[in-house]
């Protein structure tokens, strides 16, 4: 809970530090995500995103809003987790939801040519998370046969990686991205036999409350 409540106030702090330049909105997406090296046959599971981000240039602006270069933080509540089909006949489905409390900080690039803005950004940056929700759905028989093999009986609740992705911007309201995010920390610590990340691959919107050159 200590690393969430920071999550939350660095978040917070940050849009405090740039209100005279920052624009704000919500974020949502949906995705589809799973845990690597983990639950063999893993089909992947679908979910979504919901949250909120601000932004402000790092570049001078102008009335015609030219600015190229933005940070952007963002805080979400993001369902992830995987299923699995391991003996399907035997055990069924095994379903492994992961629900976490995000928190990316992006770097956001405008094509441009001198003071024309394209609609075209790329954006990247660290993201870090902490897991709020966990349900497991398996049979018991299942886990007999294949602990061995997950060594999922311990879940990890914080994690990091970065956070990738290309824009287009619909209007001075609304965007549009794809986004590709990608652990570097294990999911689950006790499994020994490969190294286990979230990963996931996700399409959204950005939606603007305001829309200010300033």
């Amino acid at each position: 809970m200590k690393k969430l409540n920071m999550i939350i106030a660095v978040f917070l702090m940050m849009m405090v530090n740039g209100q005279e330049t920052f624009k704000y909105g919500i974020t949502g997406n949906f995705h589809k995500g799973s845990i690597v090296g983990v639950h063999d046959v893993s089909k992947g599971a679908f979910g979504g995103s919901l949250g909120i981000f601000a932004q402000w240039s790092l570049v001078e602006n102008d009335v015609y809003d030219s600015a190229w270069l933005y940070l952007m933080p963002q805080i979400e509540y993001s369902m992830q987790g995987e299923i699995a089909k391991a003996e399907e006949d035997k055990f069924g489905i095994q379903q492994f939801d992961h629900d976490y409390v995000a928190m990316q900080v992006y770097l956001r690039y405008f094509f441009h040519q001198g003071n024309m803005k394209r609609d075209v950004y790329l954006f990247a940056g660290p993201r870090i998370e902490y897991l709020v929700r966990e349900k497991r759905k398996v049979d018991p028989a299942y886990d007999l046969v294949y602990y061995k093999f997950n060594q999922d009986d311990q879940l990890n609740k914080f994690g990091y990686g970065v956070s990738v992705g290309v824009g287009l911007k619909l209007n001075l309201k609304m965007e549009t991205f794809i986004r590709y995010d990608h652990g570097f920390s294990k999911v689950y610590p006790n499994n020994n036999n490969n190294f286990t990340y979230n990963r996931l691959l996700a399409v959204g919107i950005n939606y603007y409350l305001n829309e200010n050159w300033w």
